[in-house]
């Protein structure tokens, strides 16, 4: 019996070791968060002044030397005419905010550093901008300046501007950043509304095998296999920032095909499509190329008369 009550002693013991342990290391914890939680409150502290930061000391119960009621009334007018501002900035230059988050990295006498993270869509284009701001103050002034940038992309669309990423990194231009940007994107809605609207015109012979966001339309005529018609538009971002459309025209055309039409000319379909496009615009040259592929008004197979009028 007096083994039996032993190795029961022993075995709380041994429990009761183990539960000190679960509960030093839930201190720990706690301690971790209540540290966390601190320096968020300091961080929200330094970020919001006026009404905003009445707010937030009332509800992190810092302060009872404010009337809860008339903060709160004088909070809801700040954050409407913030609502306000925001919604005018986003019809002037077409730029979502989506979620933006602000961490401060570094702070001493008269210096901060901070990580401001922005997710961002512009028409369908969606993309996060992460840049590092320094703020030092000397007496009643203080100077602000961005110290580090980097963007992340998300689209397709975008494969091929490495170059004036880069510059923007280094050059730390914002302003360039979201000026092209939203050039890029009205450029690229330009084309999807013209594919559209063309697939629409011409349902028999324009088909959009990426759907009408993507660079590439296809143009054939049910009654003549074996020839077909591509049109990619590209738009391209260059170093410096501009934003250009790269309009081509691609035929493909199987040898039975010119067996059956030898007298009708293509060699020179692209170089004559690049001279409409001077002339016309992207959606009227690629409409007068349609116009000839679905042989309206008696034209031929390829629009001769069209491209060499060109």
């Amino acid at each position: 019996m007096a083994a039996m009550l032993e190795k029961m002693g022993a075995e709380n013991a041994d429990e009761v070791k183990m539960l000190e342990g679960h509960i030093e290391h839930l201190k720990a914890e706690i301690t971790s968060l209540q540290h966390q939680k601190e320096e968020i409150d300091r961080d929200a502290m330094f970020h919001f002044k006026g009404p905003m930061l009445d707010a937030l000391l009332i509800v992190c119960r810092q302060t009872r030397d404010k009337d809860e009621e008339v903060v709160m009334s004088k909070l809801k007018e700040e954050v409407e005419e913030l609502e306000k501002d925001l919604r005018l900035q986003t019809e002037m230059n077409g730029i979502i905010v989506e979620n933006c988050k602000i961490k401060t990295l570094f702070r001493s006498e008269g210096k901060w550093i901070r990580q401001v993270c922005v997710s961002l869509q512009c028409s369908h284009m969606v993309f996060q901008v992460d840049f590092q701001v320094s703020e030092t103050k000397e007496g009643p002034t203080s100077e602000k300046k961005v110290i580090g940038l980097n963007v992340v992309l998300d689209s397709d669309d975008l494969q091929n501007c490495s170059g004036f990423l880069s510059r923007v990194e280094e050059s730390l231009d914002l302003l360039l950043l979201f000026r092209t940007l939203r050039n890029f994107s009205d450029r690229c809605d330009e084309r999807s509304r013209t594919f559209q609207h063309l697939q629409e015109k011409f349902p028999s012979v324009v088909s959009l095998p990426g759907g009408c966001r993507s660079e590439v339309m296809s143009l054939r005529h049910p009654e003549l296999p074996g020839c077909v018609v591509f049109i990619h538009w590209a738009v391209d971002i260059f170093t410096e920032g501009t934003v250009a459309p790269k309009i081509n025209l691609l035929t493909k055309i199987s040898e039975k095909a010119l067996e059956l039409f030898p007298s009708q000319p293509v060699d020179g379909a692209a170089e004559a499509f690049q001279s409409l496009l001077r002339i016309l615009g992207p959606e009227a040259a690629v409409e007068c190329v349609l116009r000839s592929v679905s042989l309206s008004q008696g034209d031929n197979v390829w629009g001769e008369k069209q491209l060499k009028q060109s």
